[in-house]
């Protein structure tokens, strides 16, 4: 006899405001912060970002999946049965797919030089490419400078990425991951550097690059701001699509305490570079990254969110996971609670409805990537 068949759970606490929130939301944020029992060779491992999840394909039994991380955790209530399905607390989930994304073709090529494809630039998602074009940054060295979530340079350390990766090394890995896995938009990020470009030259060197080898894959770039702010314009002169000037809080407490290095540029030359971002680029082709479970009040996050959609930048709404080698993970602060997830992602999500700014509008970015949030799965 096969096993019991149940509906997603709800079971949170939602405001009032929030009952009609779709259940495929509430499923969505609960298995974003509660994570899968599955083979933990399926997560990815280190990086720049605020997650070292596994890359699936999510969605209805009877439809196409979209691209989902998903924390890998030995204590979670969900996981794959023997048939695949998704389960919870050993009872299948009805009417829910999870795929795996397999390990791309790409992954299995080298340089001239010897450095694996993989050393220079991963997939996420089904079809996005990623890669951090330097892996170090004048915030990661002591504590007191260091974002508490990041990870950046621990890859290095373990031998899995390089230090510099060179524009035409991207441009030919870039080239592979089109022809052999379907690869259809890049994000490059970097760490920052002393420079007054902040990183942006080196940027630019590489989105030109893998532009010539590739004409026309869409580019996402991510820089804090730079201290010539024409360094933006330069990106897209370079052929960027998008841009992603990541903030993680509004909050000046939360920014002290959680991006300490960060916090000594003050929002208002944030708001300088979004605004200049949105003139060069457009609107909705610019975006920050606001992770929940940080400390921040949540009505105050969503608010700053519907200040950001107003200029036209796109609020990337995250739960804050704790990532190995993070100082936050060493402190053993947990991720957010689903309840506190999707209470923040639905009214973020009506607020990019109402503005009519989409993720996959971004055309190439965290945000068109949609993986590591909740918004996309409620129109946002």
């Amino acid at each position: 006899m096969g096993p019991e068949v149940q509906t997603p759970p709800a079971g949170l606490d939602l405001l009032a405001d929030e009952v009609t929130t779709p259940i495929d939301l509430a499923l969505r944020a609960e298995l974003a912060v509660r994570g899968l029992r599955a083979d933990p060779q399926l997560q990815r491992r280190g990086g720049a970002g605020p997650s070292n999840d596994g890359h699936w394909l999510l969605g209805s039994a009877s439809g196409c999946g979209s691209r989902t991380t998903l924390p890998m955790a030995d204590d979670s209530p969900f996981a794959l049965d023997a048939e695949g399905r998704l389960t919870r607390d050993g009872v299948v989930v009805e009417d829910v797919a999870v795929e795996p994304i397999a390990r791309p073709a790409f992954y299995d090529l080298t340089t001239a030089d010897g450095v694996r494809y993989e050393q220079l630039a991963r997939l996420h998602g089904n079809d996005v490419l990623a890669t951090t074009v330097v892996q170090t940054c004048i915030r990661y060295g002591p504590e007191a400078t260091r974002c508490r979530f990041c990870t950046i340079e621990e890859s290095l350390r373990a031998g899995s990425t390089a230090q510099v990766k060179r524009p035409e090394d991207l441009a030919e890995v870039a080239a592979a991951a089109v022809r052999l896995d379907g690869v259809r938009q890049m994000v490059m990020t970097t760490g920052t550097s002393n420079g007054r470009d902040r990183g942006a030259r080196h940027l630019a060197r590489c989105v030109a690059a893998v532009l010539e080898a590739v004409p026309g894959l869409p580019i996402q770039v991510q820089i804090e701001p730079p201290l010539d702010l024409e360094w933006i314009d330069r990106l897209h002169e370079a052929g960027a699509a998008a841009v992603g000037i990541h903030v993680e809080s509004l909050d000046e407490e939360v920014r002290r305490r959680w991006t300490p290095g960060k916090a000594t540029v003050p929002i208002a030359r944030y708001e300088e570079a979004w605004r200049r971002a949105v003139a060069v680029f457009g609107p909705n082709r610019v975006s920050t990254y606001l992770l929940v479970g940080l400390g921040e009040d949540p009505d105050e996050l969503v608010a700053g969110a519907e200040r950001l959609i107003a200029i036209g930048v796109y609020p990337f709404v995250v739960p804050y996971r704790p990532m190995a080698g993070s100082l936050a993970d060493a402190d053993g602060v947990p991720a957010p609670s689903a309840a506190t997830l999707l209470r923040v992602t639905g009214r973020v999500a009506r607020a990019l409805r109402h503005a009519g700014m989409r993720g996959a509008d971004q055309v190439a970015g965290c945000a068109a990537c949609g993986a590591c949030s909740a918004l996309a799965a409620d129109g946002g």
